[in-house]
């Protein structure tokens, strides 16, 4: 007969191999302290209606208790004998505590307790994902902050486009971090129903009160459909997808500060702790903290794809496929975790070589467009302003100087509208301060940007910290 908690039924021990293959506890040991909290509940809730005894209950809880402790302490030894975190546990709970241990099982099965732990587990590592995203968000706000004036090229197809403040490129990626944590709170609400009760697909016979457990892990709300309950991945996948975006995020701001800090650019300059050596070059100084995050939006991306073809063929409710949920998820999360706190300090020890930035603005024909407005305000119409401008940039590159350099008499050979201001209104500091409206790269707008984006980030932290005390 096998000795498997499950094994009445069986007249063979399972072979060695398929223990191996089917077990998950290399994995989802990480889950104790959820499957634990959601025993305790459990436990509570069947004494609470009667099903198991007080003593029974306070015989459980104090198992679990001590189990949590030897888990803690390191001396838990897992077995792969008993597949996942739930039997390791069980079984040790009944060793311990005798009979009492076999009634815990009592109106759940292996099916909504692994979505429960799950469910709590994810729950609580989007509040510690949303605190790492504001960590970031606050050192972009810094660093804008202190580079406030300091103007670069903006770029479109990579080329030079029109002059910015760094500070408005920096808080473009504040902006998709913001989005970032709209995303992650809609993962939280998914995660944040209570699947335990719909037992293996279909309730339990008993009595048991769901609303009280539910109340006792701080659960929002309830599955109201047991098959749903039990394999619904939808949270899972949410995070997944949320993770991934992030990670393309994070992946582009990994691309250009690669870009910025090279011999081309030269536009910052990484602190040296964030960054390697060559074995061969001496001279070299890597930014490989950039590149190992743009490498590793790759995995997560994966995870997600991963996920979306496990369960797209699957028929309700609980299958084994199921099990590939974990280790993607564990990965993605303790991959997005890192990325996030490397980043923040990648970002408060960048410095901006602005004298760099200003140089490249103003050996660029970046201002083009402000020369094409300004015939536009004297009454020029667009399309013949812009062609003018067009001119006014071909006749410098054929001169091999810059649209600063050219003349009154050169500028007023293209048109008679251009006056004595025409200088002045190309200067790249004029042409940042005068794209005010509403969004722009102008000194006063990203002067409102920053202010709306420390207003953005208490209420952010507000979220989080009521996030955590909802949580146990």
């Amino acid at each position: 007969m096998s000795e498997k908690l499950w094994g009445g039924r069986f007249s063979k021990s399972t072979d060695e191999m398929i223990n191996e293959f089917q077990a998950s506890i290399a994995f989802d040991k990480r889950m104790y302290h959820e499957d634990i909290a959601g025993s305790i509940a459990h436990a509570t809730m069947l004494a609470k209606c009667g099903i198991i005894s007080g003593e029974d209950r306070d015989a459980i809880i104090g198992g679990l208790k001590d189990i949590l402790g030897q888990i803690e302490a390191g001396t838990f030894e897992f077995s792969v004998d008993l597949e996942d975190i739930h039997m390791n546990i069980e079984k040790r709970l009944t060793d311990a505590i005798g009979e009492a241990g076999g009634r815990l099982h009592t109106a759940r099965s292996r099916n909504d307790q692994v979505a429960l732990d799950t469910h709590m587990y994810v729950r609580r590592q989007v509040t510690e994902v949303e605190g790492l995203i504001i960590e970031l968000q606050k050192a972009l706000v810094e660093t804008a902050e202190k580079y406030r004036e300091t103007i670069m090229p903006g770029y479109t197809h990579l080329q030079r486009a029109q002059p910015i403040l760094f500070a408005h490129h920096l808080l473009a990626y504040f902006a998709m971090l913001v989005r970032d944590f709209a995303r992650f709170q809609g993962v939280y609400e998914r995660a944040d129903i209570m699947p335990l009760g719909a037992g293996a697909l279909a309730g339990t016979t008993f009595p048991i009160d769901r609303e009280f457990v539910a109340q006792q892990l701080n659960f929002e709300s309830i599955y109201h459909n047991s098959l749903d309950a039990v394999s619904d991945r939808d949270y899972i996948m949410e995070f997944l997808s949320a993770a991934s975006i992030l990670m393309v995020h994070l992946s582009r701001l990994s691309e250009e500060t690669i870009l910025w800090c090279s011999r081309e650019f030269s536009f910052v300059e990484l602190d040296d702790a964030h960054c390697t050596g060559s074995s061969m070059m001496p001279q070299k100084k890597n930014p490989d903290v950039s590149e190992l995050v743009r490498g590793k939006t790759g995995r997560v991306i994966g995870h997600l794809m991963a996920m979306l073809t496990a369960v797209k063929g699957l028929p309700l409710a609980y299958n084994k496929d199921l099990q590939e949920d974990k280790e993607g998820i564990f990965d993605a999360i303790d991959t997005v975790k890192f990325s996030l706190a490397v980043y923040a300090r990648l970002i408060r020890g960048m410095k901006v070589r602005e004298e760099v930035t200003r140089k490249a603005v103003a050996e660029d024909f970046s201002n083009a467009t402000d020369l094409a407005d300004y015939l536009v305000k004297k009454g020029m119409p667009f399309r013949q302003a812009h062609a003018v401008s067009g001119k006014a940039v071909h006749d410098c590159i054929e001169k091999g100087i810059w649209l600063e350099d050219m003349s009154l008499e050169d500028f007023r050979k293209l048109s008679s509208l251009f006056g004595d201001d025409i200088k002045e209104a190309i200067r790249p500091e004029t042409c940042v301060r005068n794209r005010n409206s509403l969004g722009g790269t102008s000194y006063e707008q990203v002067r409102l940007q920053l202010a709306s984006a420390k207003q953005l980030l208490e209420a952010e932290e507000k979220y989080c910290t009521e996030a955590a005390v909802r949580q146990l």
